[in-house]
């Protein structure tokens, strides 16, 4: 029998171990598809998962920052913040609009249903906050935080509050409902003196509910210290406010200077505005004029002329010169002085503002030389003093004048000042020639009260020391012998110049025969001034001369400030007729007036402000408490025993000079003193 023949078995592939294979590929591509997703959401969407993922569960509010004081050059407050609340809600988490908009109604006292309407629209447009009140009352969120309402919530937010209401209102500025500076210092300086804000967080559930808070406090902005000082502000504002009433003029400026630092000791405008309520106001209200304000010199630019002929050994100031009766022709353009003029000097020319004797020293200078001192003056340009909106003026350039040009540039016509320019200008002369820039800030302290910042002024020669003491000679001159003798003082020296410059008639374009703009500069005492003074009056009614409308101005402030700045008197004082009919006093009578001033002391005490809170349409506002205090009595004219015991009386220390009866005091009569507070007398005989 024969054997079948073996047959080999066909060999099949392993099914499984491929499906084991594919699976197992298939697993890696995908975890590695997954970990490459993974990296790219944890590496490149990070970020934004992260805030989407707090958007969804974190809420954010910006709190109000602090802003950091204003003070004056002695430290007395002119601005701060108070703390204030303000209320919110999020429109997500009321369930019965009208009966919370009812409930935050009553304590408010408005209107429910606008707000309502209010809360509704904001639901609607799921948007996650809305302001209800800002900066109310305590009392008002300590109502509202009583209802406990979901979905209504307080933060405390800080208020701008100026102490002394329109005082330096156009150096500090204001600031808007988001506690922005919108104006003066608090603008300019706003991001140092801002801060920085800090920020209300609130957890959320998976039903969008708040359930936690926690908040980053802000920081709180940088003090600026200025260079302002509050009693001689005061004292210029309100000689400046009573002159332009006294006008009836269209508005006034008056700056007072400190020659040898550059230094704006007061900056005031009339009309002027309560930075507390800046809204109450007209928009030119609130302009600072004192350099956005640009008008013709007139002949407070004649020291241009002068100065520059003097300093090129041109003239001197006993040189005479011929002011031709009154007229003179420039480039075939006539030109007339204010009165009939022939030989003078130099110095006389200047005391009697003559307007042929600058243009002769204009022509002598040219038109190149005396453009290089108009700008070594700094007009035609920014004073770079601290404040926004601040004018360059008007100067053509050199290749623009005419052939007329230099007669009517060097009498104070065609060129466009500033009060600051014309003031910043007089100081030059006044510090022996050198220029230092005008500054309105002494330093900037850091919220620990650390000086991060102290100005370095630009300062630079204009005219030699020479040329300056000869002109301080000249515009006392003015002050004794010329247009200007309303400028005198009592006590002190005094130089300066008036102004009076005719205005342009927009309708003509040619000059107004009823517009002027009335001007006196100057400084005390002339051998080595304190101050510059500069006083402008635009649009008086009636008189309108420089030296009858600008120049009792500058007396009014340079007398009441040279005493209280312990400037010493470097001339005789005028007695007035009341201290010389007190002097010649019987002893009956002295003591008589001594018993009716005490009576009547005692009578008049007064109260001084203090500050406490009240409302007003839903607003925090800050009205006057009172306490009592003593007014100072007038010593004037007294003896040194009747004013030791007058003193004595009233609780007030004395630190006297001289001898014979007083004829200057500080506190001035009628100022608030309090018991133990320093008396200073100076006495002289007559």
């Amino acid at each position: 029998m024969f054997a079948r023949p073996q047959v080999q078995a066909k060999i099949r592939p392993d099914t499984s171990l491929r499906r084991a294979l594919f699976v197992a590929a298939f697993i890696v591509l995908w975890m590695l598809a997954i970990g490459v997703r993974l990296v790219y959401l944890q590496v490149s969407l990070h970020d934004w998962l992260t805030e989407r993922a707090h958007s969804q569960q974190q809420g954010a509010v910006e709190t109000g920052f602090e802003r950091g004081q204003l003070a004056d050059r002695e430290g007395r407050q002119l601005a701060r913040s108070v703390e204030t609340e303000s209320i919110f809600v999020a429109p997500d988490e009321i369930k019965d609009v009208a009966a919370v908009s009812e409930l935050i109604s009553q304590a408010l006292g408005t209107d429910g249903a606008a707000l309502a309407k209010q809360i509704s629209e904001a639901k609607n447009d799921k948007r996650r906050f809305l302001w209800i009140a800002r900066r109310i009352l305590p009392e008002q969120a300590e109502r509202i935080s009583a209802c406990r309402l979901d979905g209504v919530h307080a933060q405390k937010e800080a208020k701008r509050f100026y102490p002394n209401g329109a005082l330096a209102a156009h150096v500090l500025g204001f600031v808007g409902l988001d506690n922005t500076g919108q104006a003066g210092i608090e603008q300019f300086y706003n991001q140092k003196i801002s801060g920085e804000p800090g920020k209300l967080f609130f957890e959320r559930d998976s039903r969008g509910k708040a359930y936690q808070s926690y908040e980053i406090p802000s920081q709180p902005g940088q003090s600026v210290v200025l260079t302002i000082d509050q009693m001689i502000q005061y004292r210029a504002e309100q000689a400046l406010a009573a002159a332009v009433a006294r006008s009836n003029a269209k508005s006034g400026t008056a700056i007072v200077l400190d020659p040898r630092t550059g230094e704006i000791l007061a900056l005031a405008n009339a009309p002027s505005f309560d930075p507390n309520q800046p809204g109450a106001a007209k928009a030119e209200t609130r302009i600072n004029q004192a350099l956005e304000y640009v008008y013709e010199p007139g002949s407070t630019f004649k020291i241009v002329a002068y100065s520059a002929a003097i300093e090129k050994g041109l003239v001197k100031p006993e040189d005479t010169i011929d002011c031709q009766m009154g007229s003179i022709t420039v480039a075939r353009r006539v030109i007339h002085d204010h009165h009939p003029f022939g030989l003078l000097t130099i110095a006389e020319a200047l005391a009697k503002s003559s307007n042929v004797g600058a243009i002769k020293l204009g022509l002598k200078v040219g038109d190149s030389s005396m453009f290089d001192f108009i700008k070594l003056y700094g007009f035609g340009s920014k004073t770079g003093v601290e404040l926004p909106s601040e004018s360059v003026g008007i100067l053509r350039p050199l290749k623009r004048w005419q052939p007329s040009s230099i007669g009517s540039i060097a009498m104070g016509q065609e060129i466009g000042v500033t009060p600051l320019q014309i003031a910043a200008a007089f100081a030059t002369v006044a510090n022996g020639g050198i220029r230092i820039a005008p500054h309105l800030v002494r330093e900037i302290r850091s919220a620990n009260g650390s000086s991060v910042y102290r100005p370095n002024p630009e300062q630079h020669r204009v005219i030699s020391t020479d040329t300056a003491n000869a002109l301080k000679g000249m515009l006392e001159g003015v002050t004794l012998n010329g247009t200007a003798k309303k400028a005198q003082l009592d006590g002190y020296t005094a130089a300066g110049k008036t102004g009076t410059a005719q205005k342009i008639d927009p309708r003509t374009h040619g000059y107004s025969a009823t517009k002027y703009v009335a001007s006196f500069v100057g400084f005390a005492p002339v051998s080595n001034p304190a101050v510059v003074i500069i006083v402008v009056i635009d649009e008086p009614a009636g008189s309108h001369h420089g030296g009858d409308v600008a120049a009792p101005v500058f007396r009014e402030i340079a007398e009441q400030i040279l005493p209280d700045m312990n400037v010493a008197p470097d001339t005789e004082v005028k007695p007035t007729p009341e201290m010389i009919a007190q002097a010649k006093e019987t002893p009956a009578a002295v003591t008589k007036r001594r018993e009716e001033a005490q009576l009547e002391n005692e009578a008049r005490k007064t109260t001084l402000p203090e500050v406490t809170r009240g409302d007003r349409n839903g607003e925090i506002v800050y009205v006057a408490a009172t306490k009592n205090a003593i007014l100072m009595p007038d010593l004037r004219g007294r003896s040194v025993r009747d004013v030791a015991r007058t003193c004595a009386q009233l609780g007030l220390q004395i630190e006297a000079r001289g001898d014979g009866r007083v004829w200057r005091q500080n506190p001035a009569p009628g100022a608030e003193v309090s018991n133990g507070q320093f008396v200073y007398l100076d006495f002289g005989r007559y």
